[in-house]
């Protein structure tokens, strides 16, 4: 059993567990809950003897866990998954754990298989996704057969196979008159895993009771009570009878009623003896989420808001017409649709569209009336000079190209003509 008294620490001028007291008994799972920051982590620090309490005291067994004979045969924790040597495979790391606690080899690859990584024990768990290194270290919490276990976020990583292997895991163990403790923020795990709940917030404690109590305790069941959609009339009449007999009536949004302070057999007596027809009586209890979000609702130090994003909309420019709305667009299950591609290549012109200029070589225009399948031109090739454009009217024959084997004629010009062929120039 775990027994914290008047558990405080203090970090500085913050004050992380304040007065806290509670028992975490055998042969049940307990679950512990808080807010972000609410202190879990830390208590379940000071379990274990990593940091020493400000104030009180925390026994398992009537002893500190420093004082405890060979403690990792009694106490198997799970408090960091990552706190593992990438460089050592899954097998050595239990193994050097077993050594230190004179466990014996065997039990390494008992553990391996029960947490299923008997397959990859010789891989370094460098390499291991984020549940396969939850399932080592549940390993290693397992690695003594303790009689007490903790564990921070087990499912964490984890999927669905593995979480129900998980709860089945805890449950077993308090079977066997284990003390289980679990933190978690799965509130519907917890539900399904839990059998009693200490709640903290800020530090402090708020709740040490069952799951059912807790619940009861920090929701309002209700029944739903719908009547012919087509005859609101007998609606009014049920409200008014329920209201007479003592119960409570809130309208709903979607046309039912919502009735507290009556029984559900007491509901339609009720209705049986006003004349009136029900086409929905169903009962109303609150999840654990609920009942946990209730109470906690004062102790959040994290609480998000509303992004109102003012201020950083650009304005359009004058003429310009705001973008249209994508039908669908930003809905669950959305994506952009593919760009439209014909015969095999991305955004083709359509048929009967004018086919544009191919590229030059830096994404320029190439020339135009190229045929399709030219050449490039070269990029780094001396520019020709431009020529003085000439009077509209029919263009003149091109000159006959020098043969290759005439010598090149003497030229008055200035400068060569960069125009004809280098043989002939």
């Amino acid at each position: 059993m775990i027994e914290a008294v008047g558990l405080t620490k203090r970090y500085g001028d913050k004050t992380a567990v304040y007065n806290l007291s509670f028992q975490v008994r055998p042969g049940a799972v307990t679950g512990f809950l808080g807010p972000n920051g609410s202190g879990k982590s830390t208590t379940m620090r000071m379990i274990l003897g990593l940091d020493n309490p400000t104030a009180g005291r925390v026994t398992i067994g009537g002893y500190p866990y420093r004082n405890l004979p060979n403690a990792p045969r009694q106490v198997g924790a799970l408090l960091d998954a990552k706190a593992v040597h990438g460089g050592r495979s899954a097998r050595n790391h239990l193994l050097s754990l077993a050594q230190l606690s004179g466990i014996p080899a065997r039990r390494v690859d008992e553990v391996l298989g029960v947490v299923g990584l008997h397959d990859v024990a010789r891989r370094r768990s460098k390499g291991f996704s984020l549940g396969m290194g939850q399932r080592l270290g549940i390993a290693a919490a397992l690695l003594g057969d303790p009689q007490v276990l903790l564990f921070d976020e087990p499912v964490n990583g984890l999927d669905p196979e593995g979480i129900l292997w998980v709860r089945n895991l805890m449950k077993a163990l308090a079977a066997e008159g284990r003390t289980v403790f679990v933190s978690s923020h799965l509130m519907s795990e917890m539900a399904l895993t839990a059998d009693h709940l200490i709640v903290i917030g800020r530090g402090q404690l708020l709740a040490d009771m069952s799951v059912t109590d807790f619940i009861s305790a920090n929701s309002a069941d209700f029944a739903r009570v719908r009547t012919p959609d087509t005859e609101p009339q007998q609606r009014e009449k049920l409200s008014a009878a329920i209201t007479e007999a003592g119960g409570h009536v809130l309208p709903e949004q979607d046309g039912a009623l919502r009735v507290t302070g009556l029984a559900l057999p007491r509901i339609s007596d009720v209705a049986h003896d006003a004349g009136v027809r029900l086409w929905e009586l169903s009962p109303h209890q609150a999840s654990l989420e609920e009942a946990y979000m209730r109470m906690t609702q004062g102790a959040v130090d994290y609480r998000s808001t509303t992004d109102q994003k003012a201020g950083l909309q650009q304005p359009l420019p004058p003429g310009a017409q705001p973008p249209v709305p994508v039908p669908g667009q930003g809905q669950p299950g959305w994506y952009a649709p593919p760009p439209p591609q014909q015969g095999g290549q991305p955004f083709a012109a359509p048929q009967g569209a004018p086919v544009p200029a191919p590229a030059g070589p830096y994404g320029a225009p190439g020339t135009p009336g190229a045929a399709a399948g030219a050449p490039a031109p070269n990029p780094y090739a001396q520019p020709a000079p431009q020529a003085p454009q000439a009077p509209p009217g029919p263009a003149p024959a091109a000159p006959p190209a020098a043969p290759p084997t005439a010598p090149a004629a003497p030229s008055t010009a200035p400068t060569a003509d960069l125009t004809k062929p280098e043989d002939a120039r």
